[in-house]
């Protein structure tokens, strides 16, 4: 019974870990975005898709506030910027890092020693991006949505492609990707249809995918793992298979 609830503790420890990492990523969003075009999501597209975003990670509403708040000056003021940051991993794997930093000098420091500590290299702008293609991507609850004919409909205003995927507790959802330069089209045709988008951003897909084997996936993904520990970073893309 002891192991049983030391087990237990430890799901619910790291679970809180992965809370508080996703809201902090939500609340750098938020704080971008407002900065970027006003506390009112009403006339804030970038608002309200960070706005969806809190909401997919369940993040609270009085924390949703609090960052919006943050944001225009009413509490804490840090001033948040998006910087990509790009270099390889063990056995010739590439990956991008996206970060949301106040502090660029300490960021690239980490994650350059992050780099380093997990067999890899930090590269220079450009040195591994052009392996990948930037889409934007929507998701979508599939309920009562007809998904040959919204395909359909959306062609027009830049959908690329509409696949099946899941969230992380395996809820079914659609999932659009369009090119970025059609994120704000796509977007307002969504809303137009009074379809309920459950988050939203920009993802870097592979033009190309590597094979490795199992032993040296794992070196990559305990290299990603490192990087995704690092407060500053939003998130980490590669090119495996």
């Amino acid at each position: 019974m002891g192991r049983t609830f030391e087990n237990r503790k430890q799901a619910m420890l790291k679970r809180s870990d992965r809370d508080a990492k996703a809201f902090a990523r939500a609340g750098r969003q938020i704080n971008m975005a407002v900065k970027a075009g006003g506390g009112d999501p009403d006339g804030n597209p970038a608002l309200r898709r960070a706005m969806q975003n809190a909401r997919a990670v369940n993040m609270p509403k009085d924390k949703v506030q609090a960052a919006i708040d943050k944001a225009m000056g009413l509490g804490d003021t840090a001033d948040y910027q998006e910087v990509l940051y790009e270099g390889y991993g063990p056995h010739g794997s590439a990956l991008l890092v996206e970060t949301a930093t106040d502090n660029p000098t300490r960021t690239v420091a980490n994650i350059r020693f992050a780099f380093k500590k997990g067999g890899g290299n930090l590269g220079t702008a450009g040195s591994v991006s052009f392996m990948f293609d930037q889409l934007g991507v929507f998701r979508l609850s599939p309920e009562g949505v007809e998904r040959d004919e919204l395909e359909l409909e959306l062609i027009d205003d830049g959908l690329e492609d509409l696949l099946d995927g899941t969230d992380d507790d395996d809820t079914p959802q659609l999932v659009l990707r369009c090119a970025r330069d059609d994120f704000g089209s796509l977007q307002a045709a969504l809303e137009e249809r009074g379809l309920q988008v459950v988050s939203s951003g920009f993802v870097w897909v592979p033009k190309n995918t590597l094979s490795l084997t199992d032993e040296q996936e794992e070196e990559v993904a305990a290299l990603i793992e490192r990087l995704e520990q690092d407060d500053d970073v939003q998130d980490v893309f590669h090119n495996l298979g």
